[in-house]
């Protein structure tokens, strides 16, 4: 297993309020009842009444977290993701664990509470190897929601750590109701073939024997993928799980980049490229004949992201002179320019990928002489710059439609790095060789 960096707490709690995106409303406060049967204490504290505003998520805001101590086997990793996972969501501030007051009883609410902390996240770990989850809410002194998660044998594996990431992110749904993106993976091109590394930076692991410019399975269980071997260059999938491969499309002499998957699965899109240009083609991804999607004329047109609804398709091309990113009906027709308003150097826009709520596309556009990641907003064409430090690529969407991963410089060699869109933070993700081309998976479940 790959070690992942130290965790670093935020020590702000409060974000400036964003621009683009509006925050889900607070969920309505749980009342637990009693506690379910284990021979695990756990510390309980009966739901108090009334309608007094506790632990919840404002837009722009972040609450207070702290992860107690998790005694037991594995209990200081258990600890460390949880934290980690809370802290790289953006949506809280995580008090660090090391400084959470003796509990031995009842909480006492008014040490959280000078402490600065909202929530209380408690876990046990039980007989079973589960763990028990209880998220207490300081500002109501009450318990806000519980609930019992099985972990698989095999502790501090892939799938054990990717299970822990799936409690995060039931615990970060039940303050702000929308779940979160630890439970995910990336998959990227480095030395030539196709890897994958956990949400937090853990576990990178080769998963193909040569290839490039992955592309995830909406259901998260195989990765569509090209390899450029000089003969038939075809896409290829591979299936994660079994590790079966199987070749989606082919031709002697023709070059097949950079595929897409659409949403229902059920669309394969590629770039098709010879002598006479390079154009998107579609197909059915269990087997079919290829359609032609574009008509380039000589020109390359390439790089295909599907909306959510899998109806349309924002594709790089080069027909005006220059890469600018369109938009196009699946079958080809109405076609618009959509980077025109973009600002830049006008001369290179490139790389798009549509945010899974379908609201922004993300792109690179060459600005001051380097190349920088921006969004366009689909309703009234704004453009955002997101990135500043070094050359970015690239960009890849979370499922959150919050942060991308991109492809960066800035450390000296490119790697990539996850930056939220709200509030400019960017973390490191992988080290070590060059690496690129990245693509965030849907949510997964724990294998």
């Amino acid at each position: 297993m790959t070690p992942f960096p130290p965790f670093s707490p935020m020590v702000s709690a409060r974000s400036r309020v964003p621009r683009l995106v509006r925050g889900a409303l607070a969920c309505a406060v749980v009342a637990i009842g009693a506690l379910m049967s284990a021979p695990v204490p756990v510390l309980m504290a009966q739901p108090t009444k009334g309608v007094s505003l506790g632990l919840q998520y404002r837009p722009g805001e972040k609450s207070a977290l702290i992860v107690l101590p998790v005694r037991g086997a594995n209990g200081d990793s258990l600890t460390t993701i949880l934290s980690r996972d809370f802290d790289f969501s953006d949506r809280f501030t995580v008090v660090s664990s090391t400084a959470a007051p003796a509990v031995t009883g009842a909480i006492n609410w008014a040490l959280f509470a000078k402490l600065g902390v909202d929530g209380v996240v408690q876990v046990s770990v039980l007989p079973s190897g589960w763990v028990r989850v209880i998220l207490h809410d300081v500002g109501l002194k009450s318990v806000r929601n519980q609930k019992d998660f099985p972990l698989p044998a095999g502790a501090l594996s892939p799938a054990w750590r990717l299970a822990v990431h799936g409690v995060a992110d039931a615990v970060e749904e039940w303050i702000t109701g929308q779940r979160g993106i630890a439970q995910t993976r990336i998959a990227f091109t480095r030395a030539g073939r196709v890897w994958t590394v956990d949400s937090d930076g853990a576990n990178v692991i080769p998963v193909t024997p040569s290839g490039m410019s992955p592309q995830w399975l909406p259901s998260g269980r195989g990765i569509v993928y090209t390899v450029l071997d000089g003969v038939r260059n075809p896409v290829m999938f591979t299936d994660l799980a079994t590790g079966a491969q199987r070749v989606l499309a082919s031709a002697p002499g023709i070059e097949h980049t950079t595929p897409a998957i659409s949403p229902d699965g059920r669309t394969l899109l590629y770039a098709r490229g010879s002598d006479s240009g390079t154009d998107l083609f579609a197909q059915p991804f269990d087997g079919g004949a290829p359609r032609r999607v574009t008509v380039g004329r000589g020109r390359a047109s390439a790089q295909p992201t599907f909306s959510p609804d899998g109806q349309r398709v924002a594709f790089m091309s080069d027909r005006s002179g220059h890469p600018e990113v369109y938009i196009s009906d699946l079958d080809g027709t109405n076609v618009e320019l959509l980077t025109a308003a973009a600002f830049g150097d006008r001369d290179y826009r490139a790389g798009p990928d549509w945010s899974p709520d379908g609201r922004l596309v993300a792109f690179q556009s060459r600005n001051g002489g380097t190349f920088q990641i921006m969004t366009i907003n689909l309703r009234d064409q704004s453009v955002r710059q997101v990135t500043n430090d070094g050359r970015n690529d690239d960009p890849s969407w979370a499922p959150d439609s919050r942060h991308l991963v991109l492809t960066s410089n800035r450390s000296g060699t490119r790697q990539l790095w996850v930056v939220d869109i709200e509030t400019g933070r960017a973390r490191q993700l992988t080290r070590g060789p060059e690496t690129r081309l990245a693509a965030w998976s849907p949510r997964l479940q724990a294998q």
